[in-house]
């Protein structure tokens, strides 16, 4: 057991090496961000089953700015929306 646990917790670490800092932020501030942003690319996936919100993922400044919303954000014109099956965080 202790060894899967292990194997688990060293997955975890090295997807957080691959990916960088992903910052998790509220709907709000994440607009703030996308505004601030010249050419946006938004990552958007809608939640599963039981999870019916929305997640959203934006890069800027070499960050990764994710939210999650119940409800769908009102993304600004300028930005180009990519769908997606999911999204997942580390964590």
């Amino acid at each position: 057991m202790a060894y899967g646990a292990a194997a688990a917790a060293a997955a975890i670490a090295q997807a957080v090496k691959a990916s960088g800092a992903i910052v998790s932020i509220e709907p709000d501030g994440f607009l703030t961000i996308v505004n601030r942003c010249e050419k946006p690319l938004v990552i958007v996936a809608r939640g599963g089953v039981l999870d019916r919100s929305f997640r959203y993922l934006v890069s800027y400044k070499g960050f990764a700015f994710h939210t999650k919303s119940k409800t769908e954000l009102m993304l600004p014109g300028k930005a180009e929306v990519i769908q997606a099956g999911s999204i997942w965080i580390p964590g």
